[in-house]
């Protein structure tokens, strides 16, 4: 048994195609679908940066501001996409909520994908970013104690992977992390997962080992920085926001997340919303539980940086 879609999502659900089996073959296929061009708009200036990763690779930045802005918060964005697919521009509806009602800077970073990168590259590179930002704050106009990182199924996990990283070496400074539906743990075997196995969906079972061998291959050993469920100590990290949909392989892995955020006495909020499947928000925003989801989102991040001056 696994717990039904929302009503209204589940009519939209039924107007999209089926998604292909994940798998080597069909990965050139469907990444294309996973990318999308920057939405045009006259309410941000847009500046495209590279940064070098410790091995010489240029990795790209897109930094997206509200005109000409000193001391602004900033929003770093990770896309999702299994790790397998996806690019700077993915979901970035929304952190462009934020940047027009919050006023904050959003920068993107354009992560290594698997199968292609492996091990501790992606969030390597995605950490390396956030400290590049953090370097160049003053210049971007960014207050570098409001800086936010964010990240979306894939690019959640990768968050908190950067803010364990960020932690333990003591910098950049991070003011908080939203993970949406973060991608938190390859052992894939938790009752949500086993519940949505097999069958037509957003993200399966399946699709979520194929993400993970991706990324790790045959090494035995993983990083907790990639896998951030591993983590030992939850403790010392920004304050978080975590939500999932009820209806989702990630369901558990995220509440065990917050959950132990609480145990080591950190301050993590949880919401869980009834009904949904993976990455419902991003792919129909203009579902009542969407709106609902993304509203009340915006308003802890409201919170948090109000509280932080």
């Amino acid at each position: 048994m696994r717990p039904a879609y929302d009503p209204d999502l589940s009519d939209l659900l039924a107007g999209m195609p089926p998604m292909p089996p994940l798998d080597t073959e069909t990965l050139e296929q469907i990444r294309p679908y996973a990318s999308a061009p920057l939405p045009g708009s006259s309410s941000f200036e847009r500046r495209e940066v590279t940064f070098p990763a410790p091995d010489g690779t240029e990795i790209p930045l897109t930094i997206l501001s509200p005109g000409d802005v000193t001391a602004a918060p900033c929003v770093y964005w990770i896309h999702g996409g299994g790790m397998v697919m996806g690019d700077r521009y993915s979901q970035i509806d929304i952190p462009l909520e934020w940047l027009d009602q919050l006023g904050t800077v959003v920068v993107s970073v354009d992560y290594r994908l698997a199968p292609e990168a492996g091990g501790t590259t992606l969030v390597d590179d995605c950490y390396h970013g956030l400290a590049w930002v953090a370097e160049h704050a003053a210049e971007l106009g960014i207050d570098p104690r409001r800086i936010i990182v964010a990240g979306a199924s894939a690019g959640g996990g990768l968050a908190a992977g950067v803010s364990l990283m960020a932690r333990d070496r003591a910098t950049p400074a991070i003011a908080g992390q939203v993970l949406i539906g973060p991608m938190l743990d390859h052992r894939n075997d938790s009752p949500s997962s086993r519940q949505f196995s097999g069958g037509p969906g957003v993200w399966t079972r399946e699709m979520n080992d194929f993400g993970w061998r991706s990324v790790l291959g045959d090494d035995g050993t993983v990083s907790p920085y990639v896998s951030p469920a591993l983590a030992l100590d939850l403790g010392g990290l920004p304050a978080t926001y975590i939500d999932a949909g009820s209806a989702e392989v990630f369901r558990d892995e995220d509440v065990d997340y917050a959950r132990r955020i609480w145990a080591a006495g950190g301050h993590a909020e949880l919401h869980i919303w009834a009904g949904g499947f993976h990455g419902f928000d991003a792919l129909f925003p203009e579902a009542p539980i969407s709106s609902t989801a993304r509203r009340t989102r915006t308003d802890w991040l409201t919170r948090l940086l109000s509280e932080v001056r």
